[in-house]
């Protein structure tokens, strides 16, 4: 019997969830299927969700000098949400992807694949999730639930993006930066051009790591015809990791600059500093990267939590000035 034809893990666990995560080790073990749908074994994700909105936020509150008990509100609403929907985008991604999960050897352990879930068990728990997440988006201001409302496209769309487009990891940034277009909003009740500059770099950003996390699939990818910016890259990804890499850090110092030099040049000043230390953990991530090295990958791609924790941190900073 080869490895590709090797049976899941008799324990039910993910082939590239952490080890000793929670849900293998101390959930109640029903729960557990539902939970590795969600990918709560595997944080990183929500992270990766979740630090757009706090960007958003925060750079908000930079503009406008505040930062009160309802925004606090918006920062653990988003946490909560971002957790939730995540949850809720990878039930819906398993599900358009069920056929393609059981071909490729990192996803073939995944829940539905493995027998785990049914499909009528996924859905239900995705309508679950998403219900919860409305409950707290209700509690914002009108122009994020509405902003809230439109964030299901690009979601809905994206696991069908790889099957059309060469750039589906455009369509993965649409959908996973929209917090910082909605958690703007929940604090100012309106959109402006910072929080546009703060989306692209999010968005850029995402092209930069979900390249690199692509590029642990490449050779499955090209068995059975999906499409990534990995493939299409290929020798070339370097250079274009470069790109994205300046490109973010353009985008996020004009908003930075859009946002908070009319009010207060010394706050601006700290958080350009946090861009530019975020562009060196980047950089740091382009030396280390062995494309060829599926285990390198996803320890760069996990590295994500860090690089975009490093703005937040910054950004919090600036506040107190």
């Amino acid at each position: 019997m080869t490895q590709r034809d090797e049976l899941p893990d008799p324990n039910g666990q993910v082939s590239d969830a952490y080890s000793g995560n929670w849900v293998d080790h101390y959930a109640p073990v029903w729960t557990r299927p539902y939970l590795r749908l969600s990918r709560a074994d595997r944080p990183i994700g929500t992270w990766l969700l979740l630090l757009p909105c706090w960007w958003g936020l925060l750079l908000a509150s930079g503009q406008t000098g505040r930062f009160g008990l309802y925004d606090l509100w918006i920062a653990i609403g988003c946490a909560l949400g971002a957790w939730l929907m995540r949850g809720a985008g990878c039930t819906w991604n398993d599900i358009t992807d069920r056929n393609f999960d059981g071909q490729v050897e990192r996803t073939k352990s995944r829940p539905i694949p493995a027998g785990q879930v049914s499909v009528r068990g996924a859905v239900i728990w995705m309508g679950l999730q998403a219900l919860i997440s409305l409950g707290i988006l209700l509690t914002f201001n009108a122009a994020a639930i509405l902003m809230g409302f439109v964030a299901i496209i690009p979601v809905l769309i994206y696991p069908f993006a790889k099957r059309f487009t060469w750039w589906p990891q455009v369509f993965l940034g649409i959908a996973f930066n929209w917090g910082a277009l909605l958690a703007w909003v929940a604090h100012t009740g309106r959109l402006e051009w910072p929080a546009v500059a703060l989306y692209l770099a999010g968005i850029s950003w995402t092209l930069f790591y979900d390249t690199i996390y692509a590029h642990q699939d490449k050779e499955d990818d090209a068995m059975i015809g999906v499409k990534s910016t990995a493939r299409l890259f290929g020798a070339r990804t370097r250079q274009w990791l470069l790109f994205f890499m300046i490109l973010t850090l353009v985008m996020l110092s004009m908003a930075i600059i859009q946002a908070m030099g009319a009010r207060n040049v010394i706050a601006m000043t700290v958080a350009l500093a946090g861009a530019w230390v975020m562009g060196w953990h980047l950089a740091w991530q382009l030396r280390m990267l062995d494309i060829d090295n599926p285990d390198m990958c996803l320890r760069l791609f996990r590295a994500n939590r860090d690089t975009g924790l490093i703005p937040v941190l910054f950004l919090a900073v600036s506040l107190l000035l």
